[in-house]
């Protein structure tokens, strides 16, 4: 009785708090009248529903459902086969971030957004839910008094709505003569002038939405550019703020005609689109336990690396989790080939950047920008956890050109990390069975449609 009186108070207090939340921001905006529930699925797409203004205060008290199996559609929103109804294709409980509530700046119509997570119908966490296996991670760290610190880079192409005639997108940065460039002038201020309506569009809706927007640069690709987000020391919040901001930058992108894209590989031989991922680990006083006072950094710093190296094939599903993911591998880009780690070096799968030692941290460099930032850090984050409590040995760092120093040892074609990820005890016990379950009924179904799409090469 004790327990259950326990949890029924924190859950109590819980509510308590989500209500005052919503109620302020009501009591703000007292202009919206539908908002938009938004449940994050294993491939980062948001699934829901409109909810009228009247009617929200029954999302924050436990009242909205949708089938759990909402969770593990494939990537085009469909039920995973016949498995759907080995259940009964049963409801869950859909639980608020208060956090997330913010308005919907690019829309005509006042509309407001929150974020949910899938529960049980007896409103507890459901192991398969994005949100919940990267919550499961970050408790583990919590049990060693550590916390991550996690800060998000993001790069997408930006393309008119109209198409080439053969189909292919059409850039929004051009020569003078209307012909695609050579390169996308890295760094380039005018590249940034020239789409400085939607940038500043992008950075009010971020304003908007309390999304802590750092730098936005031009990147190597003509169309192409990156967002990069300020660091975060709850890891759950840092990959809201990636999707929602991958969610604004698109609706932006919607309202003045354009369309961005955060495809892997969107052309073979274009700069492919990444996601790279900062990352410390800080103590209850706040310390950055990563930093030993030299440029090196600590043990622990190795053990983190050795750990993300000895899993990274295993979590390579999570990385590059679609068909096309795998186009950005390709021999001669930029892209990770091996796990390999060095300081200052980019053409490592794990850089450790240079600067200040108090800020020294890990930079994972695997992921595309197609990844579920939730699945993708908690990928990274487990495996450095492995890492940290078996007290694994980093080998050397690499120094130069890690692409000529060591062969390819991550999968390169999907079904090869698919079949990794199926087998592999590290992910059962640090990511869990019911995650491993749920996604790769989704991703083999995936691969058997391609499978039946011819393509006009072959």
């Amino acid at each position: 009785r004790a327990a259950g009186s326990r949890a029924f108070t924190i859950r109590t207090l819980i509510t308590v708090a989500a209500m005052h939340a919503l109620d302020t921001f009501l009591q703000q905006n007292p202009d919206i009248d539908v908002f938009e529930v938004l449940l994050p699925d294993i491939n980062g797409q948001l699934r829901g529903k409109w909810v009228g203004r009247e009617n929200l205060a029954k999302v924050f008290s436990g009242g909205f459902k949708l089938p759990v199996s909402t969770v593990a559609f494939d990537i085009w929103g469909r039920d995973i086969g016949a498995t759907v109804f080995e259940d009964g294709d049963a409801d869950g409980v859909c639980l608020p971030e208060p956090a997330t509530l913010a308005r919907v700046p690019w829309l005509a119509r006042p509309t407001g957004q929150v974020l949910v997570s899938m529960g049980t119908v007896h409103a507890a966490a459901y192991a398969g839910d994005p949100r919940t296996v990267l919550s499961g991670v970050l408790a583990r760290y919590a049990a060693l008094g550590l916390r991550p610190v996690v800060a998000i880079e993001l790069e997408f192409y930006l393309f008119d709505r109209e198409r080439n005639a053969d189909g292919t997108p059409r850039h929004t940065q051009t020569t003078s003569g209307g012909r695609e460039p050579v390169g996308g002038q890295t760094y380039g201020i005018e590249a940034m002038q020239e789409m400085s309506e939607l940038m500043h569009g992008v950075r009010e809706a971020a304003l908007t939405q309390a999304l802590p927007v750092d730098t936005l640069i031009a990147e190597a690709a003509p169309s192409q550019f990156e967002i990069n987000l300020f660091h975060q020391d709850d890891a759950l919040r840092a990959c809201d703020h990636a999707l929602l901001l991958k969610r604004a930058i698109k609706g932006v992108a919607r309202g003045q005609g354009r369309l961005a894209s955060f495809m892997a590989k969107p052309f073979g031989a274009l700069a492919g689109n990444g996601m790279h991922i900062h990352f410390s680990l800080v103590d209850a006083s706040g310390r950055n336990v990563f930093d030993n006072g030299t440029d090196q950094g600590s043990e622990l710093m190795r053990h983190a690396v050795a750990g993300c190296l000895a899993t990274m094939s295993e979590a390579m599903a999570l990385f590059a989790p679609n068909f096309n993911s795998y186009r950005r591998f390709r021999l001669g880009s930029h892209a990770p080939h091996a796990p390999t780690w060095g300081y200052e070096n980019r053409s490592a799968a794990v850089r450790i950047p240079g600067g200040s030692r108090s800020a020294i941290r890990l930079e994972h460099r695997v992921c595309g920008a197609d990844a579920n930032p939730y699945l993708a850090v908690a990928g990274m984050l487990a495996g450095a956890l492995m890492g940290i409590e078996q007290r694994l040995a980093a080998p050397a760092p690499v120094a130069g050109d890690a692409y000529s120093q060591q062969p390819a040892g991550l999968p390169r074609f999907w079904p090869e990390a698919l079949r990794v990820f199926e087998k592999s005890a590290f992910v059962g016990k640090y990511l869990g069975e019911e995650l491993r379950r749920v996604f790769l009924m989704s991703k083999w179904q995936e691969l058997e449609e391609f499978l039946g799409h011819v393509s006009p090469m072959e």
